[in-house]
């Protein structure tokens, strides 16, 4: 395990089955910004847990050998709401995802959809985005326009020149194709930094995820379409 460090993401993670958690467990610990506080193979260990302990990140499936991910999901967000709750599951329907995203959840990810990046989603979802599945994201903007009559939708306003050279510099190297350690060594910065950087470019795009700041930064002219990585 990596020595803990100052500004260290606490993460609690609940998978019942083991060689997942172990795989998610392994790229936690051999992460220095990283430090995993507890996991736990069963809903009721977890609960007992989150009575005392508060993470800034919880990573949960739903389905459990006990009690319903969901559950625990609500119990989390009631109980330590500046907790960041992020669905890692198989469960890809539309009724899964919309009850997690209203129990509390802010970010949704199917376990087959995941390869190495897992740190850099617990980055994003503590950075204030909203890491999905392209294919969850997909159902809940179906489920948006659906709820909402297009007569009374508005344009989210966007302030082009808020951003600055330092937040225009990371979300070029984002559209590259960095992920945010990479980032930080390229303009010499610490990795906090680019979490700073990429939250504010969150709030002044009006965007939850990575691929939507490129995606809307590439619409409104700050970065070039098809950015090779160097």
């Amino acid at each position: 395990m990596v020595p803990l460090i100052m500004n260290t993401i606490q993460v609690a993670l609940l998978e019942d089955d083991a060689v997942t958690r172990q795989r998610f467990c392994d790229a936690i610990d051999a992460t220095a910004d990283l430090h995993l506080m507890a996991s736990f193979e069963t809903g009721r260990e977890a609960l007992a847990w989150l009575e005392h302990h508060q993470p800034d990140v919880l990573l949960t499936d739903l389905g459990l050998p006990d009690i319903p991910g969901l559950a625990v999901l609500t119990y989390c967000a009631q109980r330590h709401p500046t907790c960041d709750i992020m669905v890692i599951t198989l469960y890809d329907d539309p009724t899964h995802v919309v009850r997690c995203l209203e129990a509390g959840a802010s970010g949704y990810l199917l376990k087959d959809s995941l390869r190495d990046e897992i740190a850099d989603h617990i980055r994003e979802l503590r950075s204030g985005g909203s890491p999905m599945t392209p294919a969850i994201a997909r159902q809940v903007l179906r489920r948006f326009r659906a709820d909402v009559p297009a007569s009374t939708s508005q344009p989210l306003p966007v302030v082009v020149n808020a951003l600055t050279p330092k937040e225009l510099t990371v979300l070029s190297r984002i559209a590259q194709g960095f992920r945010y350690g990479e980032i930080a060594g390229l303009d010499n910065i610490s990795i906090h930094t680019v979490h700073t950087h990429v939250k504010n470019i969150y709030s002044k795009l009006a965007v939850h995820s990575r691929s939507e700041a490129v995606h809307e930064a590439m619409q409104l002219g700050l970065i070039d379409k098809g950015l090779p990585r160097h």
